[in-house]
């Protein structure tokens, strides 16, 4: 793996002196259409690569009404064609919902598109409920469980072993260094990264409870490897920046309305927000939504700095990568600008 700032060790780091990156999850909002967030998304990632932004990355769902990037790997060529050096890749991929050779053959597909700034980034979560795996046509065996004979066919397709009588070939594939990611929220990925010698991403922007026992596993059980001699472990946070404090905490009732739904069964469009969520959700509800957004910045450029210096502290991550769930399309550009500003050293 040739990215800068891949061997980075695990002194005390400050925001500033990390690659900060963006999670797009490409929502549609209430009364729009997915054609309109495909937009938005790109024209976030322009501004993003001028701000300085390291790498963007989409994640797969399905039967989500609120989220466009089901098509993970085409809207990455949207994104990546209409940029011009930032990193694109997947946040992630949802390798139990694959064939191996066909994500090797999409990726090396990308790969050749636009050199050196692809990542492939795997989870074996399903990104979808059971009827929707099935209408994927994932077999029985497809639960996740055989993830790491998948994630091996999946490296063999890109790298074959000396001497190996594959008949099988992913044209275009074979041969690139496309930077596999592992994605998490358990230590199961934080194991399998650390024994493979792969970088390691965990979902703490929704997710945050085995946080810091998955980063331990992972950085104590690391074996170096071809692509990556020491540790490298990106996290996940909820950044909402806003003038004021008072416009970031109300433009985050976006976030935690639809949080505020999963826990409920229910799915959506992602929601305007509301002065007060007090009539919204009961005492329990608030408990849950807010543990589970626990590891969120929310407020103007200097309460967003501390926040994050905070979770800098905590977690010594070697990069971030920032989720934004805002209903307003200027607002979502105006937080990603002010957190470049406070977040992103210029050269």
């Amino acid at each position: 793996m040739t990215e800068q700032n891949m061997n980075s060790s695990h002194t005390s780091k400050q925001l500033q002196n990390i690659p900060v990156s963006i999670l797009d999850l490409a929502p549609i909002t209430e009364g729009s259409t997915a054609a309109v967030s495909l937009r938005n998304s790109l024209e976030l990632a322009q501004h993003a690569e001028q701000w300085g932004y390291h790498r963007y990355w989409l994640a797969e769902h399905h039967n989500m009404p609120g989220i466009a990037s089901s098509a993970t790997s085409v809207v990455i060529g949207h994104i990546a064609a209409g940029t011009k050096k930032m990193r694109v890749g997947s946040g992630g991929i949802m390798l139990p919902n694959h064939s191996p050779l066909v994500i090797a053959e999409q990726f090396g597909t990308l790969e050749s598109l636009f050199p050196g700034r692809i990542d492939l980034g795997l989870g074996r979560a399903p990104g979808s409920d059971q009827l929707t795996s099935r209408a994927l046509r994932r077999g029985p065996g497809s639960d996740g469980q055989d993830f790491p004979e998948r994630l091996g066919e999946l490296r063999s397709y890109f790298h074959p072993t000396s001497g190996s009588s594959m008949r099988v070939r992913a044209i275009p594939g074979e041969g690139l260094d496309i930077p596999i990611w592992l994605l998490g929220s358990s230590g199961f990925s934080a194991q399998l990264s650390a024994q493979l010698g792969l970088p390691f991403a965990f979902a703490s922007h929704f997710a945050p409870d085995y946080l810091l026992p998955a980063l331990d596993l992972y950085r104590s059980n690391f074996k170096p490897s071809g692509e990556l001699q020491t540790p490298y472990a990106m996290v996940g946070v909820n950044v909402i920046c806003a003038d004021t404090d008072e416009e970031a905490q109300r433009l985050a009732t976006s976030a935690q309305q639809q949080f505020l739904n999963i826990i409920r069964g229910r799915t959506g469009q992602l929601k305007p927000p509301v002065d007060s969520m007090d009539s919204v959700w009961t005492p329990q509800e608030k408990a849950v939504v807010g543990r589970t957004l626990s590891f969120s910045a929310i407020g103007s450029p200097a309460t967003v700095r501390q926040q994050l210096d905070r979770f800098m502290d905590m977690t010594d991550a070697d990069e971030i990568i920032v989720a934004s769930a805002i209903y307003d399309h200027k607002a979502r550009l105006r937080s990603y600008e002010l957190l470049a500003d406070v977040g992103i050293t210029k050269p």
